[in-house]
Formats: C-alpha cells, structure tokens, sequence
C-alpha cells in the first residue's frame, strides 16, 4: 500500500446524482486497503435505503464502509455527532494501515471534518426557556432583531423564523461573553486533525439534470413509495426530521392525499436538482482546493487512474 505522506485523507465530493458511490465503489475494488466514510446526512439512518440511494447491499459486505445504518430514523443526529463518531473512525482506519475516504455531498458534515467544530458550551435550560417564552410573547421576530444587535454577522447566516439557532447564539453570548460567530472563525481557523485531498466530481448541468430523473424514476420502480409506507406503518412519523429528507416529504405529503403521485414525483426531481445547485454553491464558496474532474469528460477507468495517480504520485498500473 502507498500513502501519500502529505494526504492521509482522500476526500471526494459532488452534487447529489453525480456517480460518487460508482466511483468511489469501483476505487475500493480495484485497491482492497479502502475503507469508506459516508459523509451524507441521510443514509445515516436505518430501513432508509431507496430514498437515500444507498449502495447496494452486496457492495455493503464487500467492502467496508462507515456511517451508513447507524441511527434509527427516530434519533435526532446532528453535525456534532457525525463529526465525533466519523473522526474515530478515520483515525481508526489510518492506525489500522488502511486508507480512509470520505465520500459524500452534504455540505456540513465534510466540513466537520476538515474544519473543526465550535463545539460550544452547554446548554442553559432555564435560558432556553425563557428565550422561548419572550418569542411566544412578542414572536421570533423580537428574537432575531436581538441577535441582530449583538451578532449582525450570524444573524445575517441565520433566517429570522429559525428559532433554534437564534437561541443557540444568544445562548453562547450569555454564557460565553462573545459572539458564536467570533468562537466559530476561531475554530475554522484552527489545524484540521487530517492532512487531506478533495476531489470533487462534477458534471454538465444539463447531463447531470437527466441523471437526477432517471434516478428519481428508478427510485420509484424499486420501491421508494413503498419504501415511505413501510416506515410509516412502523411508526416514524413524517413530523421526524428523517421523514423530511428530499423525496421522503414528498412522499409523505403524497400519502398524505395533497398531492397526486405524479405530482409527488415532479417536485422531487425538482427540489433535487435545486439541491444539487445549491451543493455545488457550497462546495465553491465553502471549501479550498478541490480538484474538480468532470465525468462527462472521462471515462471511468480513466477517472479512477486519475484519482489514484494524484493521490500517490505514482502510476496506478494495478487499474486496467
């Protein structure tokens, strides 16, 4: 096995419907000493596989793969946790003598990873509370002309209805003296624990659009509405925030007799190919140093020799 001393961490991204899982899947075969590190926020949880496109559970025993069927779609699961639990693992993988990759397309959690996290201090329930009392009171609005004052600079990240993260930076001001925004680009200015390399892949808009519809419509030929039913009947509400992932609100919405079945579908190619835009935003305003390789400009052998050659410096001759 070569690991390039300067990069412990491969790391490769794109907007959903791209083809990572493919070419991440087809890397680790060609080259056993993978391991691969989901970085998306849905196939975190269990029995959700169709919708999240999971890989195929032939590939799951195959080859060994993180992150994937960890939490119940009852749990709440947030960046913090994700960054916790994924950066044992990948430190786990280095200290074994295997090469971790990080595979994904949301946003938040790649970044948890290379940036550390403002953990922050604790939670304050008696100030929560009160904070909560003064919105039903004068409204949200109150709220975040508040933090507006205090914190302009995370105020204008944040939407005045989102409650919970108005608290959370007032919560940090009262308990800390100084503004999350201020402790935040503190910690993103901080050393990442891993040396990495991004490789991002993209596609062109048109090209990728029409995979995101075949995809959505192979989905559901294989069971996506069936899939939301059967999660339904085991009593995950579509109030959960598992139930409102991209194709499951939809979904849930359809079951629900607003929508027609068509209509469901519609919007979910939609509301994908909105999220694929807004991915590629985030990963250009977000994060340094992608390499971007466009796939509709190579053929997948060539990809992966490409992928393996910068990683190494040397010429992947065990890729025919």
């Amino acid at each position: 096995m070569i690991i390039n001393k300067d990069s412990n961490l491969l790391i490769l991204i794109g907007p959903t419907g791209v083809g990572k899982t493919n070419i991440s899947t087809k890397l680790a075969q060609k080259i056993p000493d993978i391991e691969i590190i989901s970085a998306d926020s849905m196939q975190i949880y269990k029995y959700m596989d169709i919708g999240t496109a999971k890989p195929d559970k032939t590939i799951l025993k195959a080859i060994k793969h993180h992150m994937i069927d960890i939490v119940d779609p009852s749990e709440n699961f947030d960046v913090i946790k994700y960054s916790n639990l994924a950066n044992d693992i990948i430190l786990d993988v280095i200290k074994r003598g295997k090469i971790p990759i990080l595979v994904g397309g949301s946003g938040l959690y790649l970044s948890s990873i290379i940036n550390p996290l403002f953990a922050g201090p604790a939670r304050d329930i008696a100030y929560r509370e009160s904070l909560e009392e003064e919105a039903k009171t004068h409204g949200k609005k109150y709220l975040y002309n508040t933090l507006s004052k205090i914190d302009p600079i995370s105020a204008s990240k944040i939407e005045p209805n989102d409650l919970r993260r108005i608290i959370r930076a007032l919560e940090v001001y009262k308990t800390t003296g100084k503004t999350i925004s201020h402790l935040q680009k503190i910690s993103s200015d901080s050393n990442p624990k891993f040396n990495y390399q991004i490789i991002g892949f993209q596609r062109n808009r048109e090209n990728l659009y029409q995979r995101i519809n075949l995809r959505i419509d192979k989905m559901i030929k294989e069971g996506f509405i069936e899939e939301v039913i059967m999660l339904r009947e085991m009593g995950y509400n579509d109030d959960l925030n598992s139930m409102q992932g991209l194709g499951y609100k939809q979904l849930n919405t359809h079951l629900n007799g607003v929508y027609t079945k068509e209509k469901a579908i519609d919007l979910i190619k939609i509301e994908t190919r909105h999220y694929a835009k807004r991915q590629m935003t985030w990963f250009n305003n977000k994060m340094k140093n992608i390499e971007w390789i466009n796939l509709d400009e190579s053929n997948e052998n060539e990809v992966i020799s490409k992928i393996w050659s910068r990683r190494t410096g040397v010429s992947p001759v065990i890729i025919k």
